[in-house]
């Protein structure tokens, strides 16, 4: 019996191993502030933040819920507006690298607000949880703008795993929410990392994501398997816009498809032949925008 207990332990410590190396590799910022190592692999390394929009410009800062300085930069637009758009990064990103995208609403008149997710740029965190703290963070930031503004209009835009907090949170039905942009988001974090696992290491989901889904959750109160946009589009009440490249080699073009299904709501989808992931906008800024103005517009 004693064997036994000393094998059952000792198999539970190499099953923490392989699953805290994971969230480590994929999930936790660096002591240097970088993002999670895993992004060399999954990120475009040639890609740089945009400039500056050049507008009015404010740094604001919050608490979340479970104790963390989050941090947003806000601009506002040439003249007084009741329109919001609260744009949401991707993985390994922070706030700066969707300047080009608020660029485009201060021109039309929207106040933007862009936040730094938890573990990203200014805001604290040691761990990204791809969206399932990140949506109730970026509720949080829409209470704020609408305790502010009570006639206000927000909507969501976001790109990768910020569209699938935008959809995470839209489910959340954050008081005067009107649409939401989810641009090549995932259908459930788990099943992209485990494509992603087998494509980087040649591994398969087992044992490694039962793993890491454990550790996980011991060490950010979430698993990864709770960032599933999949589990609660169905309960957004607001229009939503699906946008997806049919070259993406990170999140399959089909999770755009399952989530369009299962949506109950009002919806659209853009497909952009050609696009790689989150590469929809670079393809060709000036109908991906005449696509989402024209999508806002009919639905605010």
């Amino acid at each position: 019996m004693k064997k036994i207990l000393v094998i059952i332990f000792w198999l539970c410590c190499v099953a923490y191993a392989v699953g805290d190396y994971f969230v480590t590799f994929a999930l936790e910022r660096g002591e240097d502030l970088s993002p999670p190592k895993a992004c060399a692999n999954i990120a475009d390394p040639n890609l740089k933040a945009p400039p500056i929009p050049n507008f009015p410009a404010e740094d604001w800062t919050m608490e979340s819920f479970d104790g963390l300085k989050l941090h947003a930069k806000k601009f506002s637009p040439a003249e007084s507006s009741n329109n919001w758009a609260i744009l949401i990064h991707g993985y390994g990103r922070d706030g700066t690298y969707a300047y080009d995208y608020a660029e485009e609403y201060l021109k039309r008149g929207w106040n933007v607000l862009v936040p730094d997710l938890r573990a990203s740029g200014e805001s604290e965190g040691k761990f990204i949880t791809m969206g399932a703290l990140e949506s109730r963070d970026v509720f949080d930031w829409a209470a704020k703008i609408s305790a502010d503004n009570p006639d206000t209009k927000i909507i969501l835009h976001g790109v990768s795993m910020g569209a699938a907090t935008a959809l995470m949170t839209a489910a959340l039905e954050p008081k005067n929410l009107c649409a939401v942009v989810e641009d090549c988001g995932y259908t459930s974090a788990y099943e992209m990392f485990t494509a992603q696992l087998n494509k980087i290491f040649g591994l398969p989901e087992y044992p490694v994501m039962p793993c890491a889904n454990t550790v996980c959750k011991i060490k950010t109160s979430v698993k990864i398997s709770d960032a599933a946009p999949i589990d609660s589009v169905d309960k957004i009440k607001v229009p939503i816009l699906f946008i997806h490249g049919d070259a993406d080699g990170l999140v399959p073009f089909e999770m755009m498809t399952e989530l369009f299904d299962k949506a109950t709501a009002p919806k659209e989808k853009f497909i952009v032949e050609g696009a790689g992931h989150a590469d929809a906008k670079r393809k060709n800024p000036a109908v991906y925008f005449d696509k989402v103005f024209t999508f806002l517009e009919a639905n605010l």
